[in-house]
């Protein structure tokens, strides 16, 4: 690896305040590499964070942006302002470890076949469970669904070891991605449409179509609080988490599977909706339904991504994506571990 790689690790904050004190200290303190900068990129921020960082954390490079445009689009327009050979996305409640950038920046120098890199990510409050956000390595089932190694749906599994190994993943997380800059630029980043929620998939899904790997690194590993910026179960959150999901399949499947896969995930998702009724959970029927309405109403924009993506996809069978459905998996036969699939995405 050479000396001196480019290296921006960039934070996106939106009224992150609080978070600084308990998770800064660790970027600063484990990233001390020669030609290493940490950037905070801050999202048109309605609190003090701009004045804190440059009261408390001087060190620390700041990007303004004029208002919110959300993970993807304040991702797109902070890196456009830094110049970097490597970006490190990092979310403003990780704390990193000792030593975190060496394996995953020395893979990304050895194998210009690599686009991006995830490390093992471990909750902040439960230190030796995997983390909801990436645990070790992400993937989807046939249908679109994610999930990953450490972490079926909202199952976490303590780590002991049995994802140690570096493996190719589908999709890196957003909370702690390595990804080759030069790549990152050329795939235009994130689609900013997405606003936020599985910008990360869509943009390793169109890494991999362009025959690139994206891998799982455990020697490295942070931790990870979630939630921050929306708790789980928020409506908000299930909106685009359903929307995002397929405005993904939209743009990405392989033509032999487009029109039965949108159209047994489009069934699924009503599924999902009648689910939330029956159990009362009536903004979550509601968020559903609001996502689809979106998806019908970008599809003329989503006609034309598509068109344009088709022409560069060089690679679409992709080993990582699990060939059967995982909802059936987890709510019909109750496998709650990812060793129970029997999926080896190699």
């Amino acid at each position: 690896m050479p000396e001196n790689p480019k290296v921006a690790i960039v934070i996106l904050n939106w009224n992150g305040k609080k978070l600084f004190d308990t998770f800064l200290p660790s970027v600063i303190e484990n990233s001390q590499k020669n030609n290493t900068k940490i950037f905070v990129a801050d999202n048109g921020s309605e609190d003090d964070s701009v004045d804190h960082l440059k009261e408390r954390y001087p060190q620390v490079d700041i990007v303004k942006l004029k208002k919110n445009y959300g993970f993807a689009g304040g991702y797109n327009r902070a890196l456009r302002n830094i110049t970097a050979d490597y970006f490190i996305l990092l979310n403003s409640d990780v704390e990193v470890s000792r030593n975190w950038m060496e394996e995953p920046l020395k893979q990304l120098e050895e194998d210009k076949t690599i686009a991006a890199v995830q490390p093992k990510i471990l909750s902040y409050k439960k230190r030796n469970e995997f983390e909801y956000a990436g645990a070790a390595g992400g993937f989807i089932d046939k249908f679109g669904y994610p999930f990953c190694r450490g972490r079926l749906l909202n199952r976490m599994e303590t780590d002991n070891g049995q994802y140690n190994k570096e493996t190719p993943i589908f999709w890196a997380s957003g909370a702690c991605m390595f990804v080759r800059a030069s790549l990152f630029y050329k795939i235009n980043g994130f689609d900013d449409d997405f606003w936020a929620h599985m910008e990360e998939i869509d943009l390793c899904w169109r890494l991999k179509n362009r025959g690139y790997k994206i891998i799982y690194q455990p020697k490295s590993a942070v931790y990870h609080l979630g939630g921050g910026t929306l708790p789980y179960n928020n409506p908000q959150k299930v909106y685009l988490n359903f929307r995002n999901n397929l405005f993904m399949l939209f743009k990405n499947l392989p033509d032999q599977q487009f029109h039965r896969i949108l159209c047994i995930r489009i069934i699924l998702d009503y599924v999902a909706a009648a689910k939330f009724i029956f159990g009362l959970h009536l903004v979550s029927f509601y968020a559903v339904i609001k996502a689809h309405i979106s998806f019908l109403k970008h599809l003329k924009k989503l006609i034309s991504k598509r068109k344009e993506l088709v022409t560069s996809t060089i690679a679409n069978d992709h080993p990582e994506i699990y060939k059967k459905s995982l909802m059936w998996k987890f709510f019909i036969m109750k496998r709650y571990r990812f060793s129970d699939l029997n999926f080896t995405p190699e």
